[in-house]
């Protein structure tokens, strides 16, 4: 289950936009074996918040995004450019 891989990074190939992101939530989820409906579920949000996430909506409310990440045992990270 998720919650045994918790703060597992996923690096994705280039620079991180909507759509990287949603591909790499997707890909986790589908690595779980999850439906939207249950990572919906257990993230404590709706099925069509995943879809949108995953199809890389640009606008996406941060709170529900953490959520779905924990959720996937994956963390969200700023640091500066090199």
């Amino acid at each position: 289950m998720p919650s045994s891989s918790k703060g597992q990074r996923v690096e994705s190939t280039g620079p991180l936009d909507a759509a990287a992101l949603g591909r790499d939530v997707r890909s986790r989820r589908r690595e779980f074996q999850l439906a939207q409906q249950d990572l919906a579920e257990l993230a404590g949000t709706s099925t069509r918040f995943i879809g949108s996430l995953e199809k890389g909506k640009p606008t996406v409310r941060l709170d529900k995004l953490l959520a779905v990440l924990d959720a996937l045992g994956l963390e969200l990270r700023a640091q500066v450019r090199q």
